[in-house]
């Protein structure tokens, strides 16, 4: 399997690199969809890059990355509808810090990043994502732990690891008995609480929950990680593709993404339990076949299941306790990505969705084109999932 994934994600860097823009002492990677240049994007790219045996463009691009943050140590997300300070991609920018710790030191900007994450614990172990969105995200919790504990493990900060354990018990403590992480625990400034499982998120939780129980090594976290592993597993189907009928969060739906963060907490999972090497497999075949330049935003279908997929877009509406009218509008929402993700372009066609938001009076943060299209956001996950798969896989 390593062979197959190094090779996977050797085509995956060189189709990044050719976005690299070199400005002096200084690269940032240009996004050929939109007009944004995320800093979450230089920080998985960048420790993909360094796992892989490194690259004269890492350097560079810490340099640009470094010089995008705030005065308070926090650093922006970049969205095409927003660009605010955020705790989790304050998180994600300095693990890629730790990561190029030894050979492109930034002792200022990882501590003062460190001190950012830190404050953003609202309340025990519980991390606020942004202004915007201040629900109690699983996934933000588990990634903020995860920087935290390796900082902790890097500089024996005390004050950091216990803030990281905090983290991990919080999450732990709102798994369902099924092994479902839900995505959010409260409501925030979200109209619901969205207190659903999702496959996508699912993965996401696991992956950042392993990265901080490698510093940590709590029992606990490891009997969590086993039973989200099993939940994940069992909605895999024998193909290989997931079964989206028991994910019920809209905008995650059939995110490409969903494979790649799965394979890596499949190989963690797999260190102590052989059964699922088989199910990594699986994504990393999935991902092979998908992906064949930058990632598609989403898993790609064919016309020949639109049909079929009505039922699995009804049933993923009818998760939760919601009214009927937002049950309606998440079958809309689905059937619109089932149609979507069927439809392949080199750019993204969003006047559909912008023009129905605007007749329904939606406000929206995510942005829906009618097609899907090669997503530098997708790719870079699976550029960072694919790297530290490598690093689980070679410690088995």
């Amino acid at each position: 399997m390593d062979g197959r994934i190094r090779s996977l994600l050797s085509r995956v860097a060189g189709e990044v690199r050719e976005l690299a823009v070199v400005d002096g002492e200084t690269a940032y990677i240009r996004d050929p969809v939109f007009p944004v240049i995320r800093n979450r994007v230089h920080a998985e790219v960048a420790k993909a890059m360094l796992r892989s045996g490194g690259d004269p463009l890492v350097g560079p691009i810490l340099d640009y990355t470094v010089g995008c943050q705030n005065q308070d140590g926090s650093y922006n997300e970049v969205h095409v509808n927003y660009n605010e300070p955020s705790a989790l991609i304050t998180a994600f920018i300095g693990d890629a810090l730790l990561e190029a710790a030894e050979r492109y030191p930034h002792e200022e900007a990882l501590s003062k990043a460190r001190d950012y994450v830190l404050a953003a614990e609202r309340s025990r172990g519980c991390f606020l994502k942004s202004r915007g969105y201040t629900a109690d995200h699983l996934n933000v919790d588990a990634s903020c732990g995860a920087f935290l504990a390796r900082y902790a493990e890097r500089y024996d900060d005390e004050e950091a690891r216990a803030a990281a354990l905090r983290a991990a018990e919080n999450v732990v403590r709102h798994q369902r008995r099924d092994g479902v992480y839900p995505y959010a625990v409260d409501k925030g400034t979200y109209p619901y609480v969205f207190n659903l499982p999702c496959v996508h998120y699912q993965g996401v939780t696991i992956y950042y929950l392993a990265k901080a129980n490698d510093a940590l090594c709590d029992e606990r976290v490891d009997g969590s990680i086993a039973k989200g592993v099993r939940w994940l597993a069992d909605a895999q189907r024998p193909g290989g593709r997931f079964d989206w009928s028991r994910s019920g969060l809209s905008f995650a739906y059939y995110l490409s993404g969903a494979y790649a963060f799965a394979l890596a907490s499949f190989v963690y999972a797999s260190r102590t339990d052989e059964r699922y090497r088989e199910h990594a497999d699986r994504c990393l075949e999935q991902l092979e076949r998908d992906v064949q330049g930058l990632t598609p935003r989403w898993e790609p279908g064919s016309w020949a299941g639109l049909v079929p997929s009505v039922a699995t877009a009804a049933r993923a509406a009818s998760l939760g306790n919601y009214p009927l009218r937002h049950r309606a509008f998440r079958f809309g929402y689905g059937m619109y990505r089932e149609i979507a993700r069927r439809r392949y372009g080199e750019t993204p066609e969003t006047r559909s969705f912008e023009a129905l938001c605007r007749l329904l009076g939606i406000r929206t943060s995510t942005v829906e084109p009618s097609n899907n299209f090669p997503d530098l956001f997708m790719t870079s996950e699976v550029l960072d999932c694919l790297s530290q798969s490598r690093v689980w896989e070679n410690h088995i």
